[in-house]
């Protein structure tokens, strides 16, 4: 069933919105690149498996990052994927440095600050998914801070604020950061101008209503730790459920078993007479006991590349 928000969208703004396009570009590539492969099982199969990977979520892994972060579904699929892969890291509710979890993900604020799994991971994924909108939230968070008039601050476009480099934390007026109010009326128009890449901009004024002045830094942890700012994302569980995957666990366990008893069958083996010690033994012994004459010559295989 279509839903409202469906109906009342133009079909060319909704194919754009849910970039339709981009996945139908992707799946015709990866046709032409394993035509061969394909063509023993149709055409039909390929698309119907491609998208309901695509639904599913599970059509983002083993890709490269300019995929990745191609549209915001991905974005989703990836930071729902990094989750239930890396999840484990905090159950014993252990707290590492940024320079330790650096083996994981690059992410350069607060280097040297302690943080639990669960903060880590919501503070990722809002620079993760939200990249382009805070590398443009950072300009005009640098032009505050050196004391432009709000009416003056130019709010970037979405690809002129891309790859800007961001305030780092021992920067100079870092401390005292730049007034909430001004920071938030500057980014009224950014969050238009970017529409599926921000934050909801009723959600981003709640997170900004309780402080004064705020550091850019300030301003990342506030939408890290939104409730409803995760809700709206849709990527990760609340905080409370963040370590309850019970599908995952169910198929984790399952391995865990089958390979406690694949263990336990081999050892079991290792220790009946025959199986490996004393049967090996004897063939040696048997072996020992042949003039070199009569033991057959090997015969030394090498690989050569079919025609």
């Amino acid at each position: 069933m279509l839903s409202p928000e469906r109906l009342a969208l133009p079909d060319y703004e909704y194919l754009a919105q849910r970039h339709v396009l981009t996945y139908m570009e992707d799946a015709v590539c990866q046709l032409l690149e394993n035509r061969e492969d394909i063509s023993q099982y149709g055409i039909a199969r390929f698309f119907t498996e491609y998208f309901n990977s695509v639904c599913q979520g599970t059509h983002i892994l083993f890709r490269e990052f300019n995929f990745v972060q191609a549209t915001p579904h991905n974005r989703v699929s990836f930071l729902r994927a990094f989750w239930r892969c890396f999840r484990t890291v905090g159950k014993n509710g252990d707290l590492l440095t940024m320079k330790e979890y650096h083996c994981i993900v690059l992410m350069d604020d607060a280097m040297d600050c302690l943080m639990s799994f669960s903060d880590f991971l919501f503070a990722f994924q809002i620079q993760f998914y939200y990249s382009e909108f805070l590398d443009s939230v950072a300009a005009i968070y640098e032009d505050l801070l050196s004391g432009k008039n709000p009416n003056t601050v130019i709010v970037p476009t979405s690809s002129s604020g891309q790859h800007r480099q961001r305030p780092a934390l021992g920067e100079a007026g870092m401390l005292e950061g730049v007034e909430a109010s001004l920071f938030y009326q500057c980014l009224e128009n950014l969050c238009e101008r970017h529409k599926f890449s921000c934050p909801p901009p009723a959600l981003v004024k709640e997170a900004l209503s309780n402080v004064q002045r705020l550091t850019f830094y300030g301003f990342l942890m506030a939408l890290s730790k939104h409730h409803g700012i995760n809700q709206a994302l849709g990527a990760l569980p609340d905080k409370g459920d963040l370590m309850h995957d019970p599908a995952m666990d169910e198929e984790l366990e399952r391995l865990v078993v089958r390979s406690k008893l694949h263990r336990t069958s081999r050892q079991h083996r290792a220790k009946e007479p025959g199986a490996f010690g004393f049967q090996r033994r004897e063939k040696q012994e048997a072996l020992e006991r042949v003039s070199p004459a009569s033991v057959p010559t090997p015969y030394h295989y090498r690989w050569e590349p079919r025609e």
